[in-house]
């Protein structure tokens, strides 16, 4: 069944609901100048953005790249009751990427009388469940949040695509982004374009507006949109897609969130 699961092609996929509390990284800053700088992130879920009112997001899955495409080290402050937060010292001029990343299976299962819940990689998927478990629900699980930071002229190195699951190319750089002026940017699902993606574009500080103001776009044949922002701030992106039945254990569920700021004029 496992094996089904991946061998199953990327033809039926179709938009999914967004999840109900938004996952989001939210540096101090994006844009900075200097011969070295330090940036601090908060990692949470909510319902408002960018609020700390639900739970923080797990840092097991973080992964930095620095502008030279390698790996960059944060140092984990902690999480407390509804964020978690971290540090990444920019001691390299050029593009940060700072990302939630992760890729693998996860599922339920009945066995001895219990329900029980797994998660993990696809090479453990093979021998995780144990003989003898009914009601196996499996399902592949891609997931991104991300933002960006800039330290100096910005590059575009850190950008590449992993060609897993939905991630954003950005055409305009994430961290040259104007509010009033339009920004393009082009989506892949596993390296391919994904045409007709649905996404959600909102600013934040939702918690003081009547109406949160979502805009609802979807990509054109070449995996592009184009993003427009009327007021500078913090705006959050949300995409996600799935295919199969959870139930049947031929289902693949992905996400993708991130965090751009707009500046003014």
């Amino acid at each position: 069944m496992i094996a089904a699961t991946l061998a199953l092609g990327l033809s039926t996929l179709m938009p999914t609901t967004a999840e109900a509390h938004r996952r989001w990284l939210l540096p101090s800053s994006t844009v900075m100048a200097g011969e070295e700088e330090t940036i601090t992130v908060d990692a949470a879920a909510s319902n408002g953005l960018f609020i700390f009112e639900h739970r923080p997001l797990g840092l097991d899955d973080l992964v930095v790249t620095g502008p030279d495409g390698q790996p960059v080290e944060a140092n984990i402050i902690g999480s407390g009751a509804y964020r978690s937060v971290f540090d990444v010292a920019l001691k390299q001029q050029g593009t940060y990427r700072v990302a939630l990343a992760s890729d693998g299976m996860m599922g339920f299962y009945e066995f001895d009388g219990e329900r029980r819940r797994w998660r993990g990689s696809r090479e453990e998927a093979a021998t995780a469940i144990p003989e003898g478990a009914t009601n196996v629900r499996m399902s592949e699980v891609s997931s991104r949040t991300e933002t960006f930071v800039t330290l100096g002229a910005p590059n575009d190195t850190a950008l590449a695509p992993t060609n897993v699951g939905i991630e954003m190319i950005p055409v305009t750089h994430p961290n040259d982004l104007v509010a009033g002026e339009a920004a393009q940017m082009k989506f892949l699902l596993d390296g391919e374009p994904a045409a007709g993606l649905e996404l959600e574009f909102v600013a934040g500080g939702t918690r003081y507006r009547d109406e949160p103001g979502i805009q609802t776009l979807t990509t054109d044949a070449d995996g592009m949109v184009t993003l427009n922002a009327d007021e500078p701030g913090m705006y959050y992106l949300e995409a996600s897609a799935g295919r199969g039945e959870y139930e049947a254990g031929n289902a693949r569920r992905m996400s993708y969130t991130a965090v751009l700021e707009f500046m003014p004029l």
